[in-house]
């Protein structure tokens, strides 16, 4: 055994984790063809809000290297990173097109978001609000990005249509348009491989659905797969921190900050329980890992790219056998190499009938956590039922949010439970009413 890998193995100790350097580093691929999807999509939607897709891109992959890289070496985790797809949805299509906020003041936001995730992991206030909220408020918040995203990938690929009469409708030419049935054909192959449990679905959908495209002539043929990344400065910096610190800016980075911080909390304590990591029900390192977290967001918001957040395609990597950070380390470097493929990605982003299937399958993920909630007991029901239903409804996250966070302190007095609501929950309940009287 060479120096290096004999220092690797003692550094995340293999041997205590009873796993070996070829098995780290297969972990770590498999990591990273299960969210490679992320460099296709973030661009194809952040680029619909005016940002450059060059940039993006770089910004996409360097922000899930370097966070990914950190996580790894600093909290010892086989969890990877990068930006997540609920935020990136909402930073564009919500925030940036929806409510005609500059993409660089939404920026701003994540950053803020990013900052303040910070402050309260360093301080530990963040063990406090999360035992504060509703556990049946988190899984509706979840489950209401699910549909949201859904929803989103149904617009994208005109399988939904606007309708004068009943709002939305299916589009009457679905199976005239080619476009729309080869969104078809990759939403159904996705489909057919996550019920299989082919590790990679989504990539390998994507990449079918790509192949396909290019024989029947529907989606261009790269003219070349490598070349040095694109220009970062576009992007780089250009975020405006003042401008987002108004008053109408402060749900938006609480919408980001809520997100980001229940979906970390989730997604460490499964994939670590998965990786049998845990400890008297707790995780280790804990705030090493969430101050990861934080870091890469503000870093990803300074490069150009919405909120970066753990990732649950983790859990591929870890029933590969990945233990330990080196699992980590191996995808930050397969996301550092990706670097060099953007000719495809220039090529592919602008198709939506590549990336809008992802979308709707990582929404059937997400509502996955409806089963969690309480639907027998009313004063639960309610409050989780309207949030989640008014994310794709009013198309927002940040208004699902605020309507369940109003209704759940309601409901609970209505009931005769009002001392079971944390006081926080009130305290946030008087803010979000105040948010739909004045913004």
């Amino acid at each position: 055994m060479s120096k290096l890998a004999t220092g690797l193995a003692r550094y995340f100790d293999f041997d205590g984790h009873q796993t070996n350097l070829r098995t780290e580093i297969l972990a770590g691929v498999t990591t990273f063809f299960t969210m490679a999807y992320i460099l296709l999509v973030a661009p194809s939607i952040l680029g619909k809000t005016g940002m450059d897709l060059g940039a993006v891109f770089v910004a996409t992959a360097l922000s899930a290297c370097i966070g990914t890289l950190l996580m790894g070496v600093v909290a010892n985790y086989p969890i990877a990173l990068a930006p997540g797809i609920g935020l990136i949805s909402y930073f564009a299509f919500a925030v940036v097109l929806g409510l005609k906020v500059p993409w660089t003041e939404a920026l701003g936001a994540v950053f803020l978001s990013g900052a303040v995730f910070f402050v309260l992991t360093v301080t530990k206030i963040r063990e406090m609000i999360i035992n504060s909220i509703p556990t049946g408020l988190k899984y509706a918040v979840s489950s209401g990005i699910g549909l949201f995203i859904a929803f989103i990938g149904l617009k994208n690929a005109q399988i939904i249509l606007p309708s004068e009469a009943t709002y939305v409708m299916i589009n009457p030419d679905l199976t005239k348009k080619p476009e729309i049935l080869l969104t078809l054909f990759g939403l159904l192959i996705t489909a057919i491989l996550m019920v299989r449990r082919v590790k990679g679905a989504f990539f390998i959908g994507m990449l079918s659905t790509a192949i396909v495209g290019m024989v029947t002539g529907q989606v261009a043929v790269p003219t070349k797969l490598f070349a040095m990344p694109p220009s970062m400065a576009p992007t780089f910096l250009k975020l405006d921190v003042m401008g987002a610190l108004e008053l109408g800016f402060v749900t938006i980075v609480f919408a980001f900050l809520f997100v980001d911080l229940f979906d970390n909390a989730g997604t460490l304590v499964g994939v670590a329980s998965q990786a049998g990591l845990m400890k008297d029900n707790k995780l280790p390192r804990a705030g090493r890992a969430l101050i990861t977290d934080s870091i890469a967001t503000m870093m990803g918001a300074l490069f150009g790219t919405s909120t970066v957040t753990s990732y649950i395609e983790s859990s591929a990597g870890v029933a590969s056998g990945g233990r330990t950070g080196m699992t980590s380390v191996t995808t930050a470097i397969c996301f550092a190499v990706a670097l060099f493929f953007f000719p495809i990605v220039q090529t592919l982003a602008s198709v939506s009938a590549i990336t809008s299937p992802a979308l709707i399958i990582v929404g059937v993920l997400m509502a996955s956590n409806l089963r969690n909630i309480e639907w027998d007991s009313m004063s639960e029901a309610i409050p989780a039922f309207i949030t989640l239903i008014m994310m794709p409804l009013s198309f927002s996250i940040a208004t699902g949010i605020a309507a369940g966070f109003v209704l759940y302190p309601l409901c609970k007095l209505a009931a005769g439970e009002g001392k079971k609501v944390h006081p926080i929950v009130y305290v946030l309940g008087v803010v979000f009413i105040l948010r739909f009287i004045f913004l």
